[in-house]
């Protein structure tokens, strides 16, 4: 399992201005395209989302007063309720508008020719799956990795690769308040 705090992730700024993306992990590491990618994006004004051919993806409010999402014909939908997932495909170019100003998101996006992802908000224990990826955003409280005895708080967590010795490992919560979003991430075949 890989440990990070999205506070000491790279913000990348988008093309457009219109945010930056903070990038939590990539599927293969280090390949030109991605199988996977999941990613904590800040949202400064409203504005275009890039089209991703191919490629499913789930957006979750994490902060902010919510952003609307609309693709004419498609779909319009408002995420104002952080931890709340979001799925569409990537194929459809977006418009994002933000309500009551700035956000900030959780991104999951998946090449549907490889791989399927379902985003969920959790507060018992995991027990991660043979020969499946994922992500665990921790929301609110302490969480632990059975790996690390260090604890999890609010905008950390840790993400896993398939073919690595995470499954079977488990991710426990540590207060009453403990909730998380937990990515999980399988292969199509």
């Amino acid at each position: 399992m890989h440990r990070f705090d999205v506070e000491t992730l790279t913000a990348g700024q988008w093309r457009n201005g219109g945010g930056a993306t903070r990038e939590i992990a990539s599927w293969p590491a280090g390949s030109e395209e991605f199988g996977w990618r999941a990613s904590v994006a800040d949202i400064d004004r409203d504005g275009p989302f890039s089209a991703f051919p191919g490629v499913d993806r789930t957006l979750t409010l994490l902060a902010g007063d919510g952003v609307r999402l609309t693709c004419p014909g498609v779909f319009n939908r408002l995420l104002t309720r952080a931890g709340e997932p979001f799925a569409f495909s990537g194929d459809h170019p977006l418009a994002a508008e933000l309500p009551g100003g700035a956000c900030r998101v959780l991104n999951i996006m998946v090449r549907r020719d490889r791989w399927s992802a379902q985003v969920d908000q959790v507060t018992g224990p995991l027990v991660l799956p043979l020969g499946h990826a994922g992500v665990l955003y921790v929301l609110r409280g302490r969480w632990q990795a059975s790996t690390d005895s260090r604890v999890l708080a609010s905008g950390q967590g840790v993400w896993w690769e398939e073919d690595g010795n995470a499954s079977g490992q488990a991710v426990t919560p540590l207060s009453p308040d403990a909730t998380a979003l937990w990515a999980d991430i399988a292969p199509t075949s």
